[in-house]
């Protein structure tokens, strides 16, 4: 039976902490799509506190993320537990997209690797619930996957700024993303 907590304790923080990926979902305020993307690699992910979470965005081929918490930063985050006991955590909040340069990027920047990012996404988190999770398989990992960072640092700040210009300006239904500003490519 799931269970509705009335924050992130030190004990669901480790248990977050633990699972090597989770998966966030964003919609526009009407019509368009819902939009899930998984996430992951080892350090992208920070409970900032009972209420407050963030994650390093790489950006890749979309911005759906961005477009929507930009528009009306309704944002839900889903961590499964692929191995050990059966559990899915639900994180409902806030989103918004912090970006190199806004206030708020430099006091998170810290706490994630040294990664060129595009942004950083920070949720506010307004309702934390459990499930059973008896229907998730168990897997085990085998490696992070490197195709997304070497894809970044293979590429210039420039190289990067011009692909986001070219993929990330808007979302699949039109809104707008990521604006186009001297440094926005990221670290």
């Amino acid at each position: 039976m799931g269970r509705v907590y009335e924050g992130i304790d030190e004990r669901m923080a480790e248990w977050i902490g633990r699972q090597p990926m989770f998966f966030v979902a964003t919609a526009p305020d009407s019509g368009g799509r819902v939009n899930v993307s998984p996430k992951g690699l080892d350090g992208t992910f920070a409970v900032l506190d009972e209420h407050t979470v963030a994650y390093l965005d790489l950006g890749g081929s979309g911005a759906e993320t961005v477009a929507h918490t930009r528009q009306n930063g309704r944002i839900t985050l889903m961590f499964c537990s692929f191995a050990g006991p059966p559990r899915i955590v639900r994180l409902y909040g806030t989103g918004q997209a912090l970006f190199p340069g806004e206030p708020g990027y430099e006091d998170l920047r810290h706490l994630f690797p040294d990664l060129r990012a595009r942004n950083i996404i920070r949720v506010a988190v307004e309702r934390i619930a459990d499930s059973c999770g008896y229907g998730v398989p168990e897997m085990e990992l085998v490696a992070q996957r490197t195709r997304l960072t070497d894809f970044i640092d293979k590429r210039s700040d420039e190289e990067l700024e011009a692909y986001r210009m070219e993929h990330n300006q808007v979302s699949i239904d039109g809104l707008p993303a990521i604006d186009a500003a001297p440094g926005s490519a990221g670290r």
